[in-house]
């Protein structure tokens, strides 16, 4: 087996949290504006108490310690509508909630409203923004709506989405065909397969993320490539068989290996139509995305 393999076998990508400039909160009062209207203030009956001690225990969400474990916390509360829009967030409250400082509480805040969260305004305070505001395509967003309430249409749009962006991606990369690259797809396939025999479902999910991730990259189109990190969310949290990529079996793995081939070939319509057949939705799946139009 190849290093990449080796590695790939080991180790998964972590997706980026992204703080937003330095400042951009800052400008705003966080201590509580008098006359502001508190009605509405959330309750925090039933979320994680004592943050901060969890949080010295464990490393953290996505590798950023005690205010990525705040995002975390926040985030899965607003889109689950447990925080609904314009509820005001008070940050002393927050630190006194789950024990964190206020730098923890405004870094995390900075964070969500990065995400379209929440808005941070003078003489307003920090407010949960509505779900028209949200960054839909944050990686965030994506896994947190795919565990919460809106699972079922989160998993509808994600299969919709790749049904848009993936078949097209995989005709353009057939223009372009580097040998590095086509080693890569070619190892990831391996990978994949000897995952499958060993009954190792994450590992396959792992090569199947990377497989997909960088056939978007090297479609050519700059755009494109801005979304290869939500089609990795997506084939995370996707959490059933929505798609042929969602369970390991020969039939996925030999429609990933004919997409290899086509692009090896330059085939760009063979290389579309693979991974048409490959997004094919099991017929188990009620919600089900229909195939493209041939022209």
């Amino acid at each position: 087996m190849s290093t990449l393999a080796h590695t790939m076998m080991t180790a998964a990508r972590s997706a980026d949290s992204g703080l937003v400039n330095p400042g951009e909160l800052d400008r705003y009062p966080y201590a509580e504006t008098p006359g502001v209207d508190r009605v509405g203030t959330p309750s925090w009956e039933g979320v994680e108490p004592e943050l901060g001690r969890v949080g010295r225990r464990t490393a953290g969400n996505r590798g950023r310690g005690l205010h990525g474990q705040l995002v975390q916390q926040l985030g899965q509360m607003i889109v689950s509508g447990d925080l609904g829009a314009d509820r005001p967030l008070v940050p002393e409250e927050i630190g006194q909630r789950f024990e964190v400082s206020r730098t923890v509480v405004r870094e995390s805040l900075r964070v969500l409203e990065a995400k379209g969260l929440v808005s941070a305004r003078p003489n307003v305070g920090t407010r949960v923004r509505p779900v028209s505001d949200w960054n839909l395509l944050d990686p965030d967003i994506i896994e947190w709506r795919a565990f919460g309430p809106q699972r079922d249409d989160q998993r509808r749009e994600l299969s919709e989405l790749r049904w848009t962006i993936e078949p097209l991606a995989a005709r353009l990369a057939a223009g372009h065909g580097r040998e590095d690259v086509q080693q890569r797809l070619s190892d990831m396939v391996g990978i994949m397969g000897h995952a499958m025999g060993q009954g190792d479902a994450l590992t396959f999910s792992r090569a199947d993320a990377e497989f997909h991730s960088l056939l978007i990259q090297v479609a050519g189109n700059r755009m494109l490539d801005h979304l290869s990190g939500i089609v990795s969310a997506a084939l995370h949290v996707s959490g059933g068989p929505v798609t042929g990529c969602d369970r390991p079996n020969d039939v996925s793995l030999a429609q990933h290996g004919r997409i290899v081939d086509a692009l090896a070939a330059g085939d760009g319509s063979a290389a579309e139509t693979a991974m048409r057949q490959l997004l094919t939705v099991h017929p188990e799946v009620e919600r089900v995305v229909p195939a493209p139009r041939e022209h």
